[in-house]
């Protein structure tokens, strides 16, 4: 009975850890969604009041005549769709070539792909930014999509997870006559969906984060992104909040139906990186 007693305290202290957590993470959704409805005055009241006076949608109105939000979410979804085929196809295959090819340099390049993971992305910013520039590519969608094209990250976890497949797999297609390109596509790729499912994940998740580089790629409005549209909402010298938050919150509609449509993946892609 003792033993019992003692599971369930710490069974409880363990939901109430939970509990407060889940609070704490959700507790700023919920007082953006309570200050999307406010007054100026009432966003910047202190001490300030949790529930707006007067559920009023003057906001939402404001935020959807200062942004474009058609080409914004567009912008977004094509930046999302692309980064991801690009990541899971270029990352696929240079994943597979550095765990089961032998070429030579194979090492110093796989070293190189470590040496870019370790580096902050800012530092490719300029670099990057002079080469589309010199193309006449800027404002445009390939200039979102440029930075993803190749993922270091990517390249490095599905080598991990092509190196996890027993090479016997790959010598008996082999030897029912499957040259490397088949052996890839019809033997491989289909063992590493899961794998290639949590990189999609992270992908689009990054990808929709993205505030810097599309802010500098792209200047003109109606060719950025929901995160660096949201940017332009913040003033000089004061901030309408109650704007800023309805604008947050309809910028949310993409990954929250992204989520809806894709939980099942989403929650294999977490699960399985952390396995990993």
């Amino acid at each position: 009975m003792n033993t019992k007693k003692k599971q369930g305290s710490r069974n409880t202290g363990v939901y109430v850890f939970f509990a407060i957590g889940s609070i704490v993470m959700i507790f700023p959704f919920v007082w953006m969604f309570l200050t999307s409805f406010k007054t100026v005055a009432e966003s910047m009241q202190i001490p300030p009041d949790i529930l707006p006076h007067q559920w009023a949608l003057d906001s939402f109105k404001d935020a959807l005549a200062s942004l474009p939000f058609g080409a914004l979410y567009k912008n977004t979804i094509l930046l999302i769709v692309w980064r991801v085929i690009c990541a899971v196809a270029f990352s696929s295959m240079a994943g597979y070539a550095f765990a089961k090819l032998k070429f030579k340099g194979k090492n110093l390049l796989f070293g190189v792909v470590l040496v870019q993971m370790m580096l902050p992305s800012q530092i490719f910013i300029i670099p990057q930014y002079q080469m589309l520039a010199k193309l006449g590519l800027t404002n445009s969608i390939f200039a979102l999509v440029f930075p993803g094209l190749v993922s270091a990250f990517g390249t490095f976890f599905l080598r991990q997870a092509y190196m996890g497949i027993p090479d016997e797999i790959s010598e008996a297609a082999y030897l029912d006559g499957c040259n490397q390109w088949q052996t890839f596509v019809k033997v491989m790729v289909p063992l590493t969906t899961s794998s290639m499912a949590a990189l999609a994940v992270f992908t689009a998740v990054f990808a929709y984060g993205d505030l810097m580089w599309p802010l500098i790629a792209n200047t003109d409005l109606k060719m950025m992104t929901l995160s660096s549209g949201l940017a332009t909402l913040r003033g000089q010298f004061s901030t309408n909040f109650p704007v800023l938050m309805a604008g947050s919150l309809l910028a949310m509609i993409p990954m929250v139906v992204l989520y809806l449509f894709f939980q099942k993946q989403f929650i294999e892609g977490v699960a399985m990186t952390g396995g990993k």
